[in-house]
Formats: C-alpha cells, structure tokens, sequence
C-alpha cells in the first residue's frame, strides 16, 4: 500500500513538475539535479524536494538555491516586527535609519534608494493601512507598492 501511495506521489508531483519551465523550484532536490534538463531529472528534484520538505526552510532563510534577492525573508520580517514604530515613523517622512536598513535588507541598490525612500512616503498610507494589522500585511502592502513602479518592481 505504502508503494501505491508513493508511485502515485510521483506521478501527481511529476505531471506538475514537468510543465515547470527550467527548474522545479529551489531546495535539496534542485541542487543535487541542477543544471541536468529532461523529465527524468525535473521528477526526481521534485520527488525529492517534496519528500524532504525543505523548500520551506529555504525559501524563509534564503538558503538551498531559494535567494530571494530582495524579496521578504525572516530577516526582513524580523526586523519589520522589531521596528515596527521607527519604520513607520521614516516611512512617512521618506528617510531615516530604519527605512534604510529595509533598503539594505531588500538589497536595493543605492542608485536606488532615493526612489524607494519616496515611493515609500507617498504611499505610506496604503502600506501603513487600518487594514494591515501585521507585519505580513505591512510587507505585502509594501510589495504591492513596489510592484507598481518601473525601478522598483526589479526588487520583487
């Protein structure tokens, strides 16, 4: 009964891995067969990233191939969390420490900043909304906005 289950755990995985483009996503599986290409390669990366469960860990902590470059992390949250007040504070105005130390968290590239700082302001109250009551919701507000913007829709 056990193979039963796991034959058709491959074949459920593997029909949906073999429409992804170049990868099956990031994780220990992704690493092992990276760089080989064809259905065989894909279903295994996939059967093994999904048997490990480590995509999770990867994508929160940036490791096992899943770099977000300046996409949310668990620093990016944690730090949103600590600072919470601060980095409202500097939203609203546009600059201050805080506010540059998301920058940085979000690998945004000096050149870059200035925009991020202003986008940022004028756009506080939507990031900063009654309805985002966490810092998930402050972050996806954030994301949203910047995904509206020619330059900084790169950092996303």
């Amino acid at each position: 009964m056990l193979k039963k289950i796991m034959l058709a755990a491959v074949l459920v995985t593997g029909s949906g891995m073999a429409m992804a483009d170049n990868d099956v996503g990031c994780g220990i599986g992704s690493q092992v067969w990276e760089g080989q290409s064809g259905i065989i390669p894909k279903l295994l990366a996939g059967t093994t990233n999904v048997l490990f469960t480590n995509q999770w860990i990867g994508i929160t902590f940036g490791t096992l191939g899943c770099s977000q470059g300046g996409r949310v992390t668990a620093q990016v949250v944690t730090f949103t969390n600590e600072n919470s007040e601060t980095l409202a504070r500097d939203m609203s105005v546009g600059e201050g420490e805080s506010l540059n130390v998301l920058a940085e968290l979000l690998n945004i590239k000096a050149e870059d900043k200035p925009r991020f700082f202003a986008v940022s302001k004028q756009n506080f109250s939507e990031i900063y909304s009654d309805k985002n009551q966490d810092t998930l919701q402050v972050l996806s507000s954030l994301q949203t906005v910047m995904a509206k913007d020619d330059v900084l829709k790169a950092y996303i």
